[in-house]
């Protein structure tokens, strides 16, 4: 960005400040650009949206309001406008449409998006509310019990992918998303497709597409959790995630002896499995593009060494720890 005093490029600033928000103060990473010759700073509109993100996300986790797709979601489902469900719940005409667009309910409100998100529960809320009639009320209440029924029969595959990426509501360790096992599928299976990456590298891969789009918007595209070992930042049991794909006959894993006695382990897209584009939003698959195409030709160990240079890497390694997304700020 050029400075409107001097016409030259600016740089990027990052300090930690205090922000207010609804009478609540919350310390994040402040983005701005500077210009080096009057000292002057402002923020464009991606900037602004990235540090306010910041704040919003601390005030959602901190008291259990969800987030904008989880809204979105739950109101899906359904198969119901946004008036219609405010409406069933008892909020203003436009309101779930505003919270959808990325208003923060109140927290009363929120309580009742969460609770409208068990099928059982809003089925009661749609008999007290008397608000759905004729053939809306007839397809709303066919729904809940379709959803109903399928929770039942997928009840297996659920407790699996809750087991594989695990039941965490959005914190800074998910990057303020909910664990997405699907998406997290696709990731491996773009990589697989694209680049026939062996695992190791694999995994970095995977890390610098969540973190990346962390650094740029203050959300992960997963929610993964990710972990710092030896070889490097990992997602937690990456494992387990990589088998299960390879049972689902996602992507294939190709085992190789080299003579030094090692094993190393290809992933390639299974035969027949593409990969699904449109579970990702525009920016999400931007930062997944931008990441198969900066180290498409980078080695596995290059990508080890690049890795361990990070301070998301260097600063967990010692202590375990899972690797909270902050430092995808930091990123080298």
């Amino acid at each position: 960005m050029q400075s409107p005093f001097t016409g030259k490029e600016m740089i990027v600033q990052k300090d930690w400040r205090t922000m207010s928000f609804r009478k609540e103060e919350f310390k994040i990473c402040f983005h701005a650009w500077r210009c080096e010759d009057t000292n002057e700073q402002f923020e464009d509109e991606a900037f602004a949206q990235l540090n306010y993100n910041q704040v919003q996300n601390q005030y959602r986790t901190k008291y259990s309001i969800p987030f904008v797709t989880e809204i979105k979601t739950i109101r899906e489902q359904y198969g119901l406008s946004a008036s219609k469900m405010s409406e069933v719940l008892g909020f203003g005409a436009n309101s779930y449409r505003q919270y959808e667009a990325g208003e923060i309910p109140s927290q009363s409100n929120a309580r009742l998006i969460q609770l409208s998100s068990d099928p059982h529960e809003f089925r009661k809320l749609v008999a007290f509310s008397n608000v759905l009639e004729g053939t809306t009320l007839e397809k709303t209440v066919h729904k809940i019990e379709h959803i109903i029924q399928s929770l039942k029969s997928e009840k297996q595959k659920l407790v699996i992918e809750a087991y594989l990426m695990g039941v965490i509501a959005p914190n800074t360790m998910t990057g303020y998303r909910k664990p997405d096992f699907d998406k997290m599928a696709e990731m491996v299976l773009f990589f697989s497709e694209t680049m026939k990456p062996w695992k190791t590298k694999l995994n970095k891969l995977l890390f610098y597409s969540d973190f990346t789009h962390f650094k740029q918007t203050g959300f992960s595209i997963s929610g993964s959790v990710y972990n710092a070992i030896t070889m490097g930042p990992v997602p937690n049991n990456f494992q387990g995630i990589y088998e299960f794909l390879s049972n689902q006959d996602i992507v294939e894993i190709h085992c190789t002896s080299f003579p030094d006695g090692g094993l190393g382990e290809q992933f390639s897209a299974a035969p027949n499995r593409k990969f699904n584009a449109t579970l990702f939003t525009e920016t999400e698959m931007t930062v997944l593009n931008e990441i198969a195409n900066r180290f498409k030709e980078t080695s596995t160990q290059n990508m080890i060494d690049i890795s361990h240079k990070e301070n998301a890497w260097t600063a967990n390694v010692e202590n375990k720890n899972p690797i909270d997304y902050l430092y995808a700020f930091d990123l080298k």
